[in-house]
Parts: C-alpha cells; sequence; structure tokens
C-alpha cells in the first residue's frame, strides 16, 4: 500500500535499506530468554500474541516531525497532562525537521535499536517499519486500540509484517481532508451551475469542454501536467493502479485508463487547459488566486491560502463533496502515530500514544486557528465543531463536508515514488501532445514504471 497525497513516497528506499541491514522479523526468543524485534533485543512481552501488560512508569521519547516550533504550547499541555494522570512518567519530546534525509535517519534508529518509543510516521514509513518488525502488533498487544477511530480508516489503516500478513501497526492521527473547489464566476461564465458540481472524474471532464469552449482561452478548467491528477483520478474510478500484493502496476489492463487519457487529450486540445502547463511545475494555487483556473486545489489548506492572499477570488470560491465516483468514497493517507516494539517501556509509550490520539486531544489540537487539520476519531468528528459550524464561507463548508467525508474515507490511497510518476506521465504528456495513442501511451508507461519496480527504484 502506498500513499501520495499528504507525503512523499521513499517506501522502496526504506525496505531496501532496512532489508540490506539483513535485519530480523518480530519473533521469538533467544536462548537467554530473550524476544527480538528486527534483530533488536526486547522484552518478551512486547513480541508475539499476548496483551501487552506492565505498569506505565519510566521513561519514553517522543518525536514527531516539524511540528514544535508551531504547536509547541499543544504538545507540551498533552504532554504535562499525560505525565500528571502516570505519576513517575517523563516524556521526553523531540521533533525531526523533517527534511530530505528523515527516513533514513529514522531507518538508521531503528537499525541501531534506537527508534523513539513513540514515532510521528506517515503511510511509507509504517509499511517499511511493520515489516521489518519495528512496531508493535497492536492487534496481539492492544486489541481494543480502534474502537475510538472511524472504522473505515482503522480497518484500513493495515499494513504487511514479514510473513505478509496485514496487521494494525499504527493509531491514526490527522489528515489533511479534500473537497472540490471552484470559481463560482467563471463556472457561471461557461455556462455551468455552482450548485450541480461534477460527481464523476470523467464528468469533470465533460464540464471542462465547456469551459474550453466558452473561455476563448480568458481562463482554464485546470492545469494540464498529469503529475497533479494521477494516481487519484485513476483511484476514484476504481481502475486498479498495482496487483493486489503492490508488486505489479496493473493500470494500463483498465479500459478506464485509456478513457482517462483520451480526456485529458482531448481537453488539451480544445484548450481546457494552459498549453504552457503540459510539463510545468507552477502551483495550481497560485494561478487559481489570479483568477485563471474554474478549479482549484483540493485540500481545505488552500482555502487559507486564497483567503489570505487572494480575498476577492476566495469570495468567489466554491466548495463541495469530492467526487466519490467508481470507488463509492474518497481516499487520504493519514499521519500516524507508532509504538516501537523496541521500547524498554512499550506499555508507557503505548498509554501515551493512545493519550495524544485520543478524541479530546485530536480534537483540541483540531480547533487551533493556525492549523487546518482533521481527526481520525468519531467521537472528535461527531464535535459541534464540526458539525454545527457557523457561517457559509468557503473554509466554513469545507470543514463541514470534510467532517462527514472522514467517516467513510479510508487510508487506502496510492502513492507512486517520483520516478515511476515521471515515468507514467512522460508518456501520458506523449498522448496528449498527439504523438500517441493512449493504448500505446499507457502499455510503455505500465511497462517502464514495473522496470522501476523491480529496479527498487
Amino acid at each position: 500500500m502506498r500513499a501520495r497525497r499528504l507525503t512523499g513516497s521513499l517506501t522502496c528506499l526504506v525496505v531496501l535499506t532496512l532489508t540490506a541491514a539483513g535485519c530480523g522479523l518480530s519473533g521469538g526468543g533467544s536462548d537467554g530468554g530473550d524476544a527480538t524485534a528486527g534483530g533488536c533485543k526486547v522484552d518478551k512481552g512486547n513480541v508475539g500474541s499476548g496483551k501487552l501488560s506492565g505498569d506505565v512508569k519510566g521513561k519514553i521519547t517522543f518525536q514527531t516531525t516539524n511540528l514544535k516550533k508551531d504547536f509547541g504550547k499543544y504538545f507540551n499541555g498533552v504532554i504535562d497532562a499525560f505525565e500528571q494522570a502516570h505519576p513517575g512518567t517523563k516524556v521526553n519530546w523531540i521533533d525531526d525537521p523533517g527534511d530530505a534525509t528523515f527516513t533514513q535517519r529514522l531507518v538508521a534508529d531503528a537499525q541501531g535499536c534506537t527508534l523513539p518509543d513513540v514515532v510521528n510516521i506517515n503511510v511509507n514509513t509504517a509499511v517499511a517499519l511493520t515489516k521489518n518488525g519495528y512496531l508493535l502488533n497492536l492487534d496481539d498487544k492492544a486489541p481494543d486500540a480502534g474502537k475510538p477511530f472511524a472504522p473505515a480508516l482503522w480497518k484500513s489503516s493495515m499494513y504487511a509484517d514479514g510473513d505478509g500478513k496485514k496487521v494494525h501497526s499504527v493509531l491514526p492521527w490527522y489528515s489533511g481532508g479534500i473537497v472540490q473547489t471552484f470559481n463560482t464566476d467563471l463556472m457561471e461564465k461557461a455556462g455551468l451551475d455552482p450548485a450541480k458540481p461534477p460527481t464523476t472524474v470523467l464528468g469533470l471532464f465533460d464540464d471542462a469542454e465547456k469551459i474550453a469552449k466558452a473561455s476563448d482561452g480568458k481562463y482554464y478548467a485546470f492545469l494540464a501536467n498529469p503529475q497533479l491528477r494521477i494516481p487519484a483520478d485513476w483511484q476514484q474510478m476504481d481502475i486498479k493502479i498495482l496487483s493486489p500484493d503492490g508488486k505489479k502496476f496493473t493500470f494500463a489492463d483498465d479500459p478506464k485508463t485509456a478513457q482517462w487519457v483520451e480526456a485529458m487529450t482531448k481537453l488539451y486540445k480544445a484548450g481546457g487547459m494552459p498549453r504552457d502547463s503540459l510539463s510545468s511545475t507552477q502551483d495550481p494555487a497560485n494561478v487559481y488566486g489570479q483568477g485563471k483556473l474554474v478549479y482549484g486545489p483540493t485540500n481545505p489548506n488552500f482555502l487559507r491560502f486564497i483567503q489570505q492572499n487572494n480575498p476577492s477570488v476566495y469570495k468567489k470560491t466554491g466548495v463541495a463533496p469530492f467526487m466519490l465516483d467508481a470507488l463509492g468514497h474518497t481516499v487520504g493517507a493519514p499521519q500516524y502515530i507508532g509504538v516501537a516494539s523496541t521500547s524498554k517501556n512499550a506499555s508507557t509509550a503505548l498509554a501515551f500514544a493512545q493519550f495524544l490520539t485520543n478524541a479530546e486531544n485530536q480534537l483540541a489540537w483540531a480547533k487551533d486557528p493556525n492549523v487546518v487539520i482533521f481527526p481520525s476519531t468519531t467521537a472528535s468528528l461527531n464535535d459541534p465543531f464540526f458539525q454545527s459550524v457557523k457561517g457559509d464561507d468557503p473554509f466554513a463548508e469545507a470543514r463541514k463536508i470534510v467532517a462527514s467525508d472522514r467517516k467513510t474515507a479510508t487510508a487506502d490511497e496510492i502513492a507512486l515514488t517520483p520516478g515511476e510518476l515521471n515515468a507514467i506521465s512522460a508518456q501520458i504528456q506523449l498522448a496528449m501532445q498527439g504523438k500517441k495513442s493512449a493504448e500505446d501511451a499507457l502499455k510503455e508507461a505500465q511497462s517502464k514504471a514495473n522496470q522501476l519496480i523491480e529496479q527498487g527504484s
């Protein structure tokens, strides 16, 4: 399982690095009665069957990713409350800057048997750490851990262990949400009804063609670079992008993918996208803020950006539920909290992880005006903060929509590595320029992407 919208994709790098190190998997004890997890000696209660037991006391280390600068007050408050509720505990909070070498540093910690007791990780890192035995198997160690979370999200937040069995090894934390955003004035100019936004991906392209005909190049539906739309569009269309084991791309085998490429090609030729945006890396938020795009980015945080930087465009911005299409729900990889199986105080680490991710603490952070996040617990999502939102401005509407959406969203979001994304996009760009048929472009894209999987890059 791979994730994309919120995180980068370094799964292959992490897995290869861990495997190359010769680390073992969670398993039984040694001759001395010790157990091992990821090649590290651990308390035998941390692995195998049986619920985790032990007193909640002692010191643990809690690591976040680039959160201390902006949210120090919140996290220090959570830590203080936990320590007061559990005398004799001490939580040492460290904050990784989250730069390009974050994953490598975390891998090195895991290999050195010094993974932080409680760690904030993305899906890709969760995949690697679970496979190599570095995270507690919560199905065994905390069988009731999933009760607070939205059922669809909890059910889908499972990753394969060393034997290939999917287990719960992380607690869902926060996510960014997803909505449709659009310039209502431009929609009306194109003869579209802002009260009836598209409900399918191909329906969006149909509306975009109307925009192309009406705009005469003065504004556009969205940018042309396919990297902005794949694999998210494909997933909503329920295209089988990968084989069930994740070892082979299969998107070219589904005729719906060719329909998507043909729709992109037709729209590009019709002038529904800026000609110079086919391979451009320009930010759609900036172009939307200039009043030149009908459809804006899908992250609700984008609305804050527009509100602050282009208030006149913000007033014209409409918000609607994201297209469920053939998938029937949205997907969105949350940030996770994992508990190290190598922890010397695993009971304390687990207790803190559950305290941090409980409904009360998640809701408190979601209410911070400096952040646009959505919680993962059912009780948090049911709170009046989300369900009885005052106002009808775009951001208020987005908050109501996403809070409802999070109850059915899954964590099954697919990610592409940068190499895979580039290889696939390059072929689609050729098709959009009329240099290849959709079928030929997709076959070549799939072949090149599968070569990258085989090479582990």
